[in-house]
């Protein structure tokens, strides 16, 4: 009996030792949680074939806690096509680096959406894809299922968690730019967009590949490029566009939206779609009743870059409902920006233009995605 009462009572002693040190390590968890909060909102794109070649990913990781990156095949500002892919050995050497620097999983993104939007390219040994219009043109969902398949296989093979796709965009402008014209949208009806999408969707999900469906609220109607200016839809775009969106959200398929920087004066007279609250809180989180991760399109292309700065960018796009910040570094390239927008976040919280409400939300639906992983 004095032997079990001995081993009842060191237990106890441990346990209690072991819940104090929980509360000072939950203590100095929320002490720091804030700057680790912000990192994981911030997406980026870098320089480098491998860890070592970057000049800033590992701090970026280690120092400011970043949440993910995105991965390109093609370095625009310099015009070249030295970026991170060159192998299927070296990308996977490569995701393999970036995840054992970080303490909580990344979210390694890229566009393989097939066809010509395709980062992984035959040239670096990766298999032959197609577009969104070829299999929605042929309409046969066991194709789809196929080249979705090997999709995510590859993805899969090479560390890759994300894939930023499929485009739900309704082919409503063929001549448009940047999606009828490079074939990125299934079809014009929504119905074939909504079936495409699905089969595409589950078979990435097979394989533990979350998708992205883009670009919220519907970019397939546009005359010009986001990529390069203000992409104005106020004559063109019409509801139809969001009923992809509204189809996938109540199947439960979705694990991220990924938004569009267009204009539309009848949603809101003063923001692109990124940027709006009227977009992304009021339509897609209330009236659509959508509550997952929002993740924004690239916001150093020109329609964000060009019209408004930093701050502002920022500050409207957390406000709108945004929860991850992408800044891919292919329009123009800033080795700081993950320490720039880290430090703009802080002040908008300090001085109450941010709430920390507000940032918790981003942060919980961040890690409840990457529990996923």
């Amino acid at each position: 009996m004095k032997h079990i009462c001995l081993i009842f009572l060191f237990c106890s002693l441990l346990s209690i030792t072991s819940c104090s040190q929980n509360e000072k390590s939950s203590k100095t968890s929320d002490e720091v949680s804030l700057d680790v909060k912000i990192g994981q909102m911030i997406n980026i794109g870098f320089r480098g074939m491998s860890v070592k070649e970057s000049k800033h990913i590992a701090r970026d990781i280690q120092q400011y806690h970043l949440g993910g990156v995105t991965l390109f095949n093609y370095d625009v500002p310099r015009d070249t096509a030295y970026r991170n892919i060159q192998s299927e050995e070296q990308l996977k050497e490569l995701t393999q680096g970036l995840q054992q620097l970080s303490t909580t999983p990344l979210f390694i993104a890229i566009d393989q959406e097939g066809g010509m939007v395709s980062r992984l390219k035959p040239k670096y040994g990766f298999p032959e894809s197609v577009s969104a219009q070829y299999l929605g043109n042929l309409g046969n969902l066991d194709s789809t299922r196929y080249y979705a398949r090997q999709t995510a296989q590859v993805l899969s093979n090479t560390g890759i968690n994300i894939n930023l796709a499929p485009a739900v965009d309704l082919n409503v402008n063929p001549s448009n730019p940047v999606i009828g014209s490079l074939e990125r949208s299934f079809s014009a009806d929504p119905k074939i967009v909504i079936r495409q999408a699905s089969a595409y969707i589950k078979e990435l999900h097979k394989l533990d590949i979350l998708t992205a469906l883009k670009h919220f609220p519907g970019h397939g109607s546009s005359k010009e490029d986001s990529h390069k200016g203000i992409a104005d839809v106020t004559e063109t775009w019409t509801s139809k566009e969001l009923t992809p969106y509204e189809a996938l959200i109540d199947s439960g398929l979705v694990d991220m939206i990924m938004t569009a920087h267009i204009f539309n004066a009848r949603w809101d007279s003063n923001w692109p779609a990124t940027l709006s609250k009227a977009v992304i809180t009021d339509t897609l989180r209330h009236e659509m009743d959508y509550d997952g991760l929002v993740r924004s399109d690239d916001l150093m292309m020109g329609a964000i870059r060009k019209e408004y700065d930093l701050q502002t960018v920022i500050k409207q796009a957390i406000k709108a409902g945004v929860d991850l910040l992408c800044f891919s570094n292919n329009a123009i390239y800033n080795a700081e920006i993950v320490p720039e927008v880290h430090e703009i976040i802080k002040e908008l919280v300090k001085n109450g233009e941010v709430s920390k409400e507000r940032i918790n939300h981003s942060y919980q639906r961040i890690t409840a995605l990457k529990k996923q992983l």
